[in-house]
C-alpha cells in the first residue's frame, strides 16, 4: 500500500501544521509511505526565491526531525524532471473545462487582475505528483478531494486511451487530528497566511514567544473553563491544543483549571514539551546543510527509482522515446 502525504512551503511551519499532519505521519508512516515537501507548488503565487528555498529546507528538516522516516522523504523539484515529464502528458490527457472547475483555482483567482497560468495548471501538477509514485491512497480534506478525482479521471484516461499505466488513486479522509484554530480569532484555522502573527505559533518560535503568545490568546468573559466549542470558540481552542499535546480529551484536560490564566500557562507548557525536541532537532539539522543535503540527496534517488520505470512506461505508450 503506498500512501502519499505532502506539504507546501508556503510559510513558516506552524502548530496547526504539525498537530495535524507532520506528527501524525511520524506516527502512522508505513513501509509504503511517501512524503513530500511540495516546494513547485509555492509557486502559483508570486513568491521570494530565497523564502523558497529557506522554507523547503525548514520544512525538510522539521519532518526528519518529528520522525518522519527518511527513506520515505523527498522534495518535489529533487525530481523536477520527472514531475514535470508527466505533468505535460497529463496537461496533454486533461481538457481545459476540467482544469477549470477547479474550486481552488476560483477562490485563489477570485478578483485577481491578472492570474499565473500555473494557479489553473497546478492541479494537474498534484495529479503528477499522485501517479507517478504509483499512489494508492491519498488522505485528503473536503478542499483538496476535488483534486483527488482529477487524478483519478487522468489515470483511468490516460489508461484507456495508451494502455495501462498508472494505478487509479483513491483520496481517503485523514486520520482524526488536532483541530487547531488562531488564537486571536478562533472562528478560523490557523494557517501560514494569517496576517495576524500573534495568533498563530510557529514550530521554531522562541518559548517567550510562545508564551506571550497564550497569554493573549482570545477567550471570553464568562470565566468558565470547559470545553464548549460553539459557546466558548476560544476556550475549546485552547482545551483541544491541550488534549491534543498531552493525549487526553478536552473534557478531562479542563478538569483541575480554574481560570483562563491556568488554561493558558497549562497549553503554553504543553506546547512547549511537544515541540521542543522536535525544535532542537530541526535547530541542529538546519545548522549541518551536510547531513541534511545527504538526507535530501538520498530520498531524491530513492524516489527516483521508485518512479523511473512508470515515467518510462508512460512516455513509451505516449509515443515519446
Amino acid at each position: 500500500m503506498t500512501r502519499l502525504s505532502g506539504i507546501t512551503p508556503s510559510g513558516d511551519i506552524h502548530l496547526g501544521n504539525y498537530l495535524g499532519a507532520v506528527r501524525r505521519w511520524a506516527a502512522e508512516a508505513g513501509p509504503g509511505d511517501l512524503y513530500f515537501v511540495s516546494d513547485l507548488h509555492a509557486m502559483t503565487l508570486a513568491h521570494e526565491p530565497k523564502r523558497l528555498r529557506s522554507g523547503t529546507r525548514q520544512l525538510l528538516a522539521v519532518m526528519l526531525a518529528a520522525g518522519v522516516p527518511a527513506d520515505s522523504l523527498f522534495v518535489q523539484s529533487d525530481l523536477v524532471r520527472e514531475h514535470m515529464a508527466l505533468t505535460w502528458l497529463l496537461e496533454c490527457t486533461c481538457t481545459f473545462g476540467e482544469a477549470q472547475r477547479m474550486i481552488q483555482f476560483k477562490e485563489k483567482g477570485a478578483g485577481r487582475e491578472s492570474v499565473r497560468l500555473s494557479l489553473l495548471t497546478y492541479p494537474v501538477l498534484m495529479a503528477a505528483d499522485i501517479l507517478l509514485h504509483g499512489t494508492e491512497e491519498v488522505p485528503v480534506g473536503e478542499d483538496q478531494r476535488q483534486h483527488v478525482e482529477l487524478a483519478r479521471t487522468l489515470a483511468q484516461r490516460f489508461n484507456s486511451t495508451y494502455g495501462e499505466v498508472f494505478v487509479v488513486p483513491r483520496g481517503v479522509l485523514p486520520a482524526a487530528a488536532a483541530r487547531v484554530r488562531d488564537l486571536a480569532d478562533p472562528t478560523r484555522k490557523m494557517s501560514k497566511s494569517s496576517a495576524e502573527g500573534n495568533g498563530v505559533v510557529y514550530l521554531l518560535d522562541p518559548p517567550e514567544v510562545v508564551r506571550r503568545k497564550f497569554r493573549r490568546a482570545v477567550t471570553d468573559n464568562l470565566g468558565e473553563v470547559r470545553y464548549d466549542p460553539e459557546g466558548q470558540p476560544g476556550v475549546a481552542n485552547l482545551l483541544e491544543i491541550l488534549a491534543a499535546c498531552t493525549g487526553v480529551t478536552p473534557e478531562r484536560a479542563a478538569a483541575g483549571l480554574g481560570s483562563y490564566r491556568e488554561l493558558k500557562e497549562a497549553t503554553a507548557e504543553a506546547v512547549l514539551a511537544e515541540l521542543g525536541p522536535v525544535r532542537e532537532r530541526t535547530a541542529e539539522l538546519l545548522a549541518d546543510p551536510a547531513e541534511l543535503d545527504a538526507v535530501r540527496a538520498a530520498g531524491a534517488e530513492l524516489a527516483r527509482e521508485r518512479c523511473g520505470k512508470r515515467l518510462d512506461a508512460a512516455l513509451a505508450a505516449a509515443g515519446l522515446g
